[in-house]
């Protein structure tokens, strides 16, 4: 199971970017997370991961929000761009098989919404 190597990332960067440092007074709702498809999250497993490692953290009982972005392939003859949907990935405008992923595999962490004060 990577989710919780991932979980554990995702932890460290929304930590780094708090305003105040990781030892601020805030609470984190929400952590946006930019994912490709050939990232393989499974998100109710990386939830559950999460909701683990954020425990005593600013983000205990932050939820993930995903959002899967496709996987796009350059053909290496003739550099049209494609989304890449079948097991086999093959370029759409001429057939060839010869394809550079170019986006697809990304993780990052997009956003932080932070909770309201009362």
């Amino acid at each position: 199971m990577h989710e919780m190597g991932i979980a554990l990332q995702v932890l460290a960067a929304a930590m780094a970017s708090l305003p105040g440092g990781p030892d601020a007074a805030v609470r984190v709702e929400r952590v946006h997370l930019q994912a490709g498809r050939l990232a393989a999250i499974e998100p109710a497993s990386l939830q559950r991961c999460f909701d683990m490692v954020a425990e005593k953290t600013p983000l205990s009982g932050a939820r993930l929000h995903i959002t899967e972005t496709p996987v796009i392939g350059k053909c290496a003859r003739c550099r049209h761009e494609s989304v890449q949907s079948a097991a086999v990935f093959s370029c759409a405008a001429c057939g060839s098989c010869e394809i550079e992923i170019i986006s697809g595999k990304e993780l990052t962490v997009d956003a932080i919404e932070l909770a309201v004060s009362p």
